[in-house]
């Protein structure tokens, strides 16, 4: 007897795919749900792409009077919370003796020798063209500029010498704080400086020419103070030496 062929029927091949689906189905709704929760919000998966936003948690201490000028905003023109002082500015520590004596020195010397070398040129200009002993262009030429050297370089080189000699005097009474020995008569550390640099140029010429050299020293620096009083200016407005 032959044996007899099992065919399956229609309805059992269908209920077989249609369970096989199913499981698959299933096996595979975790990561597509996770997929299309990341949809748009820039995260892939596990991985994060995006910085973590700063904390502005301490925004609420800064002062809007400190940070309005910046702004272009008068400080004055903000309210003031009830119960607060009105805000303060700020200063910068600043050193009262101003520059110092190196600085200082520097800026007196170099406007002193230019100013010398440029009227001495003028001088020796007019002295060149007063003294040429011939009319001929180049030895007029040669006359002025022999003459403008001369006296160019010689007022020049005298006046940076002598502001050297001044910064220093005054630089040396401002560190001893001779003005708190001076009583009225302030401030003392130009006088002074005036004095000594006179005398300390004149020093060889013998004490009475030094002491004379330091009397004219001395009376220029008053004489501008006294000058400066009439008009109004305050001392030192001008930055050079003792005007």
């Amino acid at each position: 007897q032959s044996p007899k062929l099992l065919t399956p029927s229609t309805t059992t091949v269908h209920q077989l795919f249609s369970s096989t689906y199913t499981t698959a189905s299933k096996t595979t709704t975790p990561n597509n749900t996770m997929s299309n929760n990341n949809l748009g919000s820039g995260k892939g998966g596990d991985e994060d792409s995006g910085a973590p936003l700063p904390d502005f948690s301490g925004a609420s201490k800064i002062q809007l009077s400190t940070v309005a000028p910046a702004f272009g905003i008068p400080a004055s023109s903000l309210p003031t919370p009830s119960g607060a002082s009105a805000a303060q500015p700020d200063y910068l520590d600043y050193d009262q003796k101003g520059r110092g004596i190196v600085s200082t020195m520097f800026t007196n010397s170099g406007i002193s020798y230019i100013l010398g070398v440029t009227l001495g040129g003028l001088y020796g200009l007019q002295e060149g063209l007063r003294n040429t002993p011939s009319t001929r262009w180049k030895v007029k030429l040669n006359s002025v500029l022999n003459h403008c050297g001369r006296y160019g370089s010689g007022v020049g080189n005298a006046m940076g010498a002598t502001a050297i000699l001044y910064s220093l005097y005054e630089g040396l009474a401002d560190t001893y704080e001779l003005d708190q020995y001076t009583g009225p008569i302030q401030p003392p550390a130009p006088l002074f400086a005036g004095f000594m640099t006179g005398a300390t140029y004149y020093m060889r010429a013998g004490p009475r020419v030094a002491a004379l050299a330091g009397t004219i020293g001395l009376g220029a620096v008053g004489g501008t103070f006294a000058v400066y009083s009439v008009l109004g200016l305050p001392y030192g407005s001008r930055g050079w030496l003792f005007f």
